[in-house]
């Protein structure tokens, strides 16, 4: 199964009563196994759970720790980028050159490295003290 199917298949099951705004997340790891992951709201919208953080739940549970490749789905016109929040997650457990591929479920895609979407990340470089 591609990455784009496994977004694809979560993204169907996305819980989003209160936006009706479904997106799915599937992550490669550096391992080769599939972690798929899908927004989950909540009456108190800052307790829901993004598409891509669930992902990377779901693949730190699994054993993996670090991303080689990502794709996002959302029905939308055009392809939906993560949130910042979800920029800084993936930036925590991918390396900036690592693909994230953005699709719509009408066949639209966009692909731009993590270092694209969050230039000058925050790392744990910046609390290094020599």
């Amino acid at each position: 199964m591609t990455l784009l199917d496994s977004a694809r298949a979560v993204w169907a099951r996305a819980y989003v009563p209160y936006s009706r705004f479904r997106v799915g997340a599937a992550i490669r790891s550096v391992e080769g196994n599939i972690h798929a992951g899908c927004n989950v709201e909540n009456v108190a919208y800052p307790e829901g759970t993004c598409a891509e953080a669930g992902a990377i739940a779901v693949m730190i549970a699994a054993g993996d720790t670090r991303i080689a490749e990502i794709t996002v789905i959302a029905d939308s016109p055009e392809p939906v980028p993560p949130c910042g929040g979800c920029r800084q997650k993936l930036r925590e457990f991918a390396d900036g050159d690592v693909q994230v591929t953005m699709a719509t479920i009408d066949g639209k895609s966009l692909t731009m490295s993590v270092a694209q979407l969050l230039p000058g990340a925050f790392t744990a470089s910046h609390m290094d003290r020599a």
